[in-house]
């Protein structure tokens, strides 16, 4: 006797397998950071994050540093991005729409996490004399983290 189909069993399990197979990689990919832009994609963020969504030919002409780079290779670019999930696009006009998916902050947050990680073996004080010591300090820059501090100091729970 030739088998058919599946019993209801057997289809019972799959369904449950394909479920959990499902929420097993949501919460792998909650968990996952953002991949880290490579310095080309951060120059196309800091595009996006100035003017908003905009065309791949928009982008380029605002790319910084005089030359700019081929249509092309911008274009590749995003493409590349957009499967990282930098960006997503929209492309239910002509010309494809591009929009950052992170915002500023996400992402600075995430790469001074990673520098603070590998480089400075987690210490946020070594950063922080390193920054400070790396490039001359304006006084508006110095009142600026001295009321951070401050701030941070008032947030801390008292012993």
């Amino acid at each position: 006797m030739e088998r058919t189909g599946f019993s209801p069993c057997e289809r019972w399990s799959s369904k449950f397998l394909d479920i959990y197979e499902f929420l097993r990689m949501m919460a792998a990919m909650s968990r996952k950071r953002l991949p880290r832009p490579t310095d080309s994609e951060l120059a196309i963020l800091r595009v996006l994050w100035e003017r908003g969504p905009a065309t791949v030919r928009s982008v380029n002409e605002s790319l910084p540093g005089g030359v700019e780079p081929g249509y092309t290779t911008t274009l590749k670019l995003m493409q590349i991005m957009v499967d990282k999930g930098l960006l997503t696009r929209d492309d239910s006009a002509r010309s494809h729409v591009y929009t950052a998916r992170v915002s500023r902050d996400q992402t600075q947050r995430e790469l001074v996490d990673d520098l603070l990680d590998r480089a400075f073996g987690g210490s946020a004080s070594t950063l922080v004399m390193h920054a400070l010591g790396a490039k001359t300090t304006s006084p508006a820059e110095l009142a600026a983290i001295q009321k951070l501090i401050d701030t941070y100091r008032r947030k801390e729970p008292r012993k």
